[in-house]
């Protein structure tokens, strides 16, 4: 059987690009479309490992690290993708737009996994991605955006949320049902380490979604350690205002990040996540988290069991939290124990029962 993935672009090698792995490891498929591919060859070995798969790109490519200005052109060019009829199965990872590949066949089946809110610049309603005037003045493109969103989303012929939380936006937005199947976590990497030491820790892509900057402003308020390990747009931003006892790690790879999660006291998250496959890497570690109680982090983090809630995303509220996580004594092995639901293992086990299922017994 000829088998087709379809992701919206390659760079940076983190938690989609991990259920991308699993998915290739699942199912080799023989050809990848992305809008673009940027990613370095030790990270898309990472994805692709030892895999013959062959990477087609649309003609965004042309605009390198730049392709991201036209994003209202992302949907025109995964529509544009031709797939070829002998493909039996097509299989898209969508955070975007990927979704919207179309079939060129009734025999195909299409199967999403919709790694998160899809296009969240279009669905924004906090001021995240554009300010109060450019929102203004992009409002007719992005109301035009947002439709073409909605029925691009009817394409697939099966939707999979990778939580319960974007199962839910999905019905509310595009109208359509799916089932939750959690993403892969590697929990036979992120091991148990009952020496915890003496400081805090966080770790993600340091962009304006994160919420870094809250974390940073709570931590200016009092004397305990943070390390911070990531890198992006916002890394000399948060370098700038932070106090000294905030240090910055760059990432290189999951070692680094294992390397402080594991023996922090604590891992801490502001931003509202789809799923969050670092806080729960934090778990498996044995870990606490101390996250907004708002997105998958609801699902994954049982309060005063495997860490502690803040209700609001700002300073003040982080430091109650942590002033109630300092009363707590966590069970390091019971925590991670819970990740263990969450690990790669069942995922690739229901992806491909689910499959299967739908292919009704074909060879995958």
């Amino acid at each position: 059987m000829k088998k087709l993935i379809v992701v919206d672009w390659l760079d940076k090698y983190g938690g989609a690009e991990r259920v991308i792995s699993s998915l290739t490891t699942i199912f080799q498929f023989d050809t990848c479309y992305t809008l673009v591919n940027l990613m370095s060859k030790q990270d898309q070995n990472q994805v692709f490992s030892e895999k013959k798969t062959i990477i087609k790109n649309s003609p965004l490519q042309l605009l390198k690290r730049k392709f991201r200005y036209l994003f209202f052109l992302f949907p025109y060019f995964i529509r544009k993708m031709k797939v070829n009829t002998n493909v039996r199965l097509i299989f898209s990872s969508s955070f975007s737009v990927s979704k919207g590949i179309k079939k060129s066949s009734s025999e195909q089946i299409h199967i999403s996994y919709i790694q998160a809110r899809n296009q969240r610049y279009l669905w924004d309603t906090e001021g995240v991605y554009f300010g109060e005037f450019s929102r203004f003045l992009l409002s007719p493109l992005l109301s035009f955006l947002k439709k073409t969103d909605i029925k691009q989303a009817s394409n697939p012929d099966y939707l999979i949320a990778n939580s319960k939380f974007v199962q839910r936006w999905i019905k509310e937005n595009y109208k359509l049902n799916s089932q939750v199947i959690y993403p892969p976590v590697d929990v036979d990497k992120f091991i148990l380490e009952r020496n915890k030491k003496n400081y805090f820790v966080t770790a993600c892509r340091l962009e304006p979604y994160k919420r870094v900057d809250l974390i940073v402003k709570a931590f200016n308020k009092i004397e305990d350690q943070l390390i911070i390990v990531g890198s992006g747009s916002q890394k000399k931003y948060l370098q700038k205002i932070a106090a000294s006892n905030i240090t910055f790690i760059d990432y290189s790879d999951s070692s680094v990040v294992f390397e402080y999660v594991s023996k922090a006291k604590a891992f801490i998250h502001a931003g509202i996540e789809d799923f969050g496959i670092a806080p729960v890497e934090a778990q498996a570690c044995g870990t606490p988290v101390i996250a907004i109680k708002k997105g998958g982090l609801k699902e994954t983090v049982i309060e005063n069991k495997t860490g502690v809630f803040f209700e609001t995303q700002d300073d003040e509220a982080i430091l109650k939290a942590i002033n109630r996580f300092n009363k707590i004594d966590f069970d390091y092995e019971f925590i991670r124990n819970h990740s263990l639901k969450y690990s790669t293992s069942n995922f690739e086990s229901k992806i491909k029962e689910f499959v299967e299922s739908k292919t009704k017994n074909d060879k995958i």
